[in-house]
């Protein structure tokens, strides 16, 4: 079973990511403090991490360059997102591997979530 790792400042975002990736299957650990993502990937190692691109107070291309640029973490795929339509355009320089705009499809994030993990489509 695959772990994802979500972190977002909105709890309303995290139980409904945490009740779809589970429902999908998935083993799913949330938190919506940015200073959390390093301390809970080294602790859950997650397969997948989805990350907020701006979460309390952090900038989540900051931290997924800080995941990236650790061996023990640069494998791991990260899946940013945003309700800011220009993020996307900067998220490539920081290493995240996809990027989704929130609102987000299900669909779409369960597509691009299979593709990280190397999984067939749902």
């Amino acid at each position: 079973m695959a772990k994802i790792l979500v972190v977002d400042d909105d709890t309303d975002i995290l139980s409904v990511m945490e009740m779809l990736l589970s429902m999908k299957g998935f083993e799913v650990q949330v938190t919506s403090k940015g200073e959390n993502t390093l301390p809970k990937t080294a602790s859950f190692k997650p397969d997948l991490i989805l990350l907020d691109v701006l979460i309390s107070g952090h900038d989540g291309r900051v931290i997924c360059k800080q995941l990236k640029s650790n061996k023990e973490t640069s494998h791991i795929p990260v899946i940013m997102f945003s309700a800011h339509p220009g993020a996307a355009a900067s998220i490539a320089e920081y290493g995240a591997n996809d990027f989704i705009a929130k609102p987000f499809d299900v669909n779409n994030l369960m597509k691009k979530v299979n593709a990280q993990l190397g999984l067939s489509p749902a």
